[in-house]
């Protein structure tokens, strides 16, 4: 009957009392929390889509003599690069043609489609122009016979 009567004195100074580790667990889950949360900024952070000019494929050109015009079809390469972790929806692609600042020609394309993570796309597109009324010079300049080869100066955007 004593037994359940007893009680222990332990003075407040021992070693008992006292957690062996429990400043080192503490920290190393600290640290543990810190190192997941960078890893989850690092991978789902998003980095920048790059677009890049791959080059003109083809060019194609016609005259209209009767209106003065000069038509051409150019296709263009894009390869469009992924750096982010994660898929990259895109959703359109626009490009103008100018020549001498006024836009002479453009084209966008929609729903070009999703590019996987950590890759790129080569995207193709043709965009048609036509270099008539102000700029009609230009025909009579790309005909003239007694010139072969004609040099006309484009930014493709």
């Amino acid at each position: 009957e004593q037994v359940n009567e007893l009680v222990a004195l332990i003075p407040y100074t021992d070693q008992r009392l006292r957690p062996q580790r429990t400043k080192l667990y503490v920290l190393l889950s600290i640290l543990l929390c810190l190192l997941v949360s960078a890893l989850v900024v690092f991978f789902l952070f998003p980095h920048s889509v790059l677009v890049e000019d791959a080059g003109i494929k083809v060019v194609q050109v016609w005259f209209d003599k009767k209106n003065s015009v000069v038509i051409l079809s150019i296709t263009a390469s894009l390869r469009i690069k992924n750096s982010n972790f994660y898929s990259v929806a895109v959703p359109s692609l626009a490009s103008r043609v100018q020549y001498m600042n006024t836009v002479v020609g453009s084209q966008e394309l929609t729903n070009i489609s999703s590019i996987q993570p950590l890759s790129d796309k080569l995207v193709n597109f043709t965009v048609k122009v036509e270099l008539g009324g102000a700029f009609s010079y230009v025909y009579f300049f790309c005909t003239f016979p007694k010139v072969k080869v004609h040099n006309i100066l484009i930014f493709l955007r």
